[in-house]
């Protein structure tokens, strides 16, 4: 089971994520600054599920998402391009990223927030097409992963059910939006973010449960 440190006594930060929201890419700095901040708390990465299965084409949300990149760019400073907003055959379907970050999870579990925000630089700054395979055949090369077997876990049904138990968990959670910060003290759960946020805040309240 993915999620058995759920159950431990030990202290955690827990992001609710999909490497394909906007939002979640702008907020990918200030997290690593906490986590760097706070090596007592590792972070766990349960991906939320933005847009699984989902059947429309970017080409037609087009207006509508580079308006919202360009203010999340202009806010956070992080890079995004627009290119793939113009290629009528993207379908923006976020199943295939989130399932590349569990196969990384479950390959290599210390790198998995390093590859999300992989998968998020491929996507918003390099726009790669999520749904194609050797993008993520690419980013694990990168990360020195073994590419056979990662695309035998990547084509699994194991995996695809992994991934849907991270949709899932999410919203058990009762997660409403990504991205959501949790931290984990013990056996309780205080939601410290949901939405944008700045790594000194987030400490402040960190720091209040103390």
């Amino acid at each position: 089971m993915d999620f058995d440190w759920l159950e431990s006594e030990d202290d955690y930060l827990i992001y609710f994520g999909d490497t394909m929201c906007s939002w979640c890419h702008g907020f990918a700095p200030e997290l690593s600054k906490l986590a760097q901040n706070n090596p007592d708390l590792p972070l766990k990465v349960v991906n939320g599920g933005l847009r699984p299965y989902n059947k429309e084409k970017a080409i037609d949300m087009a207006d509508f998402l580079r308006s919202h990149w360009v203010e999340i760019g202009e806010r956070t400073g992080q890079a995004f391009s627009f290119d793939i907003l113009k290629d009528a055959s993207f379908i923006y379907d976020t199943e295939p990223a989130s399932r590349a970050v569990v196969v990384v999870r479950r390959m290599k579990p210390e790198i998995e927030f390093e590859f999300f925000k992989a998968v998020q630089l491929a996507f918003y700054k390099d726009n790669r097409n999520t749904n194609e395979l050797q993008t993520y055949l690419d980013l694990a090369e990168q990360f020195e992963l073994d590419k056979e077997a990662f695309q035998q876990l990547f084509e699994s049904e194991e995996m695809k059910q992994k991934v849907k138990e991270d949709f899932q968990l999410s919203a058990e959670m009762g997660i409403r939006g990504f991205p959501s910060l949790v931290l984990k003290k013990e056996k309780n759960f205080y939601l410290l973010s949901n939405g944008y946020q700045k790594a000194e805040n987030l400490q402040a309240t960190i720091n209040s449960t103390k």
